[in-house]
């Protein structure tokens, strides 16, 4: 179901209309270790991606997304090197097993820890 799911799916890579957009009027300018791509409009102006994969923008490495939201102008080929203690960048897990589920949501139980009493509500008379 190729040409198909190119032409009636957004999430799952680039649409038709995207990928010919990026043949008309932008020039790939490179490509990132998840195999991402990424384009720049002819002047220079604007600056998108095209997934590989889902389309997910935490799947963009901080070093494109500078580049993406013109906080720098250099490609991040010519940026310095990743440091030693800066840490691999997290993918979005909301939606996936690993995801954060605080004390009392729906997914841990629903059990919220009772009050612990200290607190008084506030009224107008007792100002």
């Amino acid at each position: 179901m190729g040409i198909l799911s190119k032409i009636f799916t957004w999430w799952d890579g680039a649409t038709i209309g995207t990928l010919l957009f990026s043949a008309r009027k932008g020039t790939k300018v490179g490509e990132d270790s998840l195999g991402n791509r990424y384009f720049a409009s002819r002047d220079g102006s604007r600056r998108w991606v095209i997934y590989q994969g889902s389309n997910d923008a935490s799947r963009v490495p901080p070093e494109w997304h500078g580049w993406l939201h013109h906080t720098h102008e250099d490609l991040p080929d010519s940026l310095p090197p990743v440091r030693d203690w800066q840490a691999e960048p997290t993918p979005n897990l909301t939606g996936t097993v690993a995801a954060y589920r605080p004390a009392g949501s729906l997914e841990r139980g629903g059990k919220r820890a009772p009050a612990s009493g200290d607190y008084q509500a506030w009224t107008p008379d007792a100002a």
